[in-house]
Formats: structure tokens, C-alpha cells, sequence
């Protein structure tokens, strides 16, 4: 019983290193010895047990090859490009539309502040706005400051 308990424990413990083969067989005086190492000399009966070969996975379980990792890694590089340009796209229409907010404020400030203005004419002479044209102009950029500065 010790004996069995004993070839058992070996068997288990040799069973844990990494792609070793097992031997077992009989010696001359038909003892059974296992070991890791091919039988020398004369033996009544030898067999080898399976190593630690992994059984086979499905495809899907599998490590991916090189050519797939490498193909995820382009993925991934492609997928980062593209947000960063988004960002940096989104950030400059941020930009674009703080500013011509600003600039739709102060004309409409210009045109409420009671100062004279004058616009040039289509012959390049400068005109001073009436009070009924500044009003419509002020109307205008009223409208533009609802729309740009939400």
C-alpha cells in the first residue's frame, strides 16, 4: 500500500514538469520504476506515459497568430488616429464658434451703444446708419448672438 501511495506521488509530481516524458517499466527483479529518463539496460515490459501535450483547442481559443495581432495592432492605431482627429476637429469648431460669438457681441454692443456708425457704399463712400438702420442691424446681430453663443 505504501508502495503503490509512493509510485503514485512520484507519478504526480513528474507529472507537473512541463513537457516531460514519463517512463514506466519493469526492472530484472520486476520492480516497477518510473522516471523521467528512458530505461537502460535489460527490462521485462516498458511503456511511456503521454507527456503534458495540451489538448487540442478550438479555433477560437487559440493565441492569435502574429499576422492577426499584428493586424488588431494597425486596428487600434487607425481607431486612435481617427478620434484624435475628431478631437482636434470638434476642438477647432469649439474655437471657431467662440470666436464669431465674441464677434457677433461686440457688433451687436457697437450697434447698441447709440455711437454713430458708418458702413462704405457700394461706390466705396463712407455712409453714416440712420437710427432706423441701426435698429435692423441691431435686430440682426441679435439674432446671430441667439445662434452662435447657445
Amino acid at each position: 500500500m505504501k508502495r503503490s501511495a509512493l509510485v503514485l506521488t512520484a507519478l504526480l509530481l513528474a507529472a507537473g514538469a512541463a513537457h516531460a516524458q514519463i517512463y514506466q517499466w519493469k526492472d530484472e527483479n520486476g520492480k516497477t520504476v518510473i522516471s523521467d529518463k528512458p530505461p537502460a539496460g535489460k527490462v521485462q515490459q516498458s511503456k511511456t506515459l503521454s507527456a503534458d501535450s495540451p489538448a487540442p483547442t478550438p479555433a477560437a481559443a487559440q493565441p492569435p497568430s502574429l499576422a492577426d495581432r499584428e493586424l488588431e495592432f494597425r486596428k487600434r492605431q487607425q481607431e486612435k488616429r481617427e478620434n484624435t482627429e475628431k478631437q482636434q476637429k470638434d476642438a477647432d469648431q469649439a474655437a471657431r464658434k467662440k470666436e464669431n460669438c465674441e464677434r457677433a457681441r461686440r457688433a451687436l454692443q457697437a450697434f447698441e451703444s447709440g455711437e454713430r456708425i458708418a458702413i462704405r457704399n457700394d461706390s466705396g463712400e463712407r455712409e453714416f446708419l440712420d437710427d432706423a438702420q441701426r435698429e435692423k442691424e441691431a435686430a440682426r446681430q441679435r439674432q446671430a448672438v441667439k445662434e452662435l453663443c447657445q
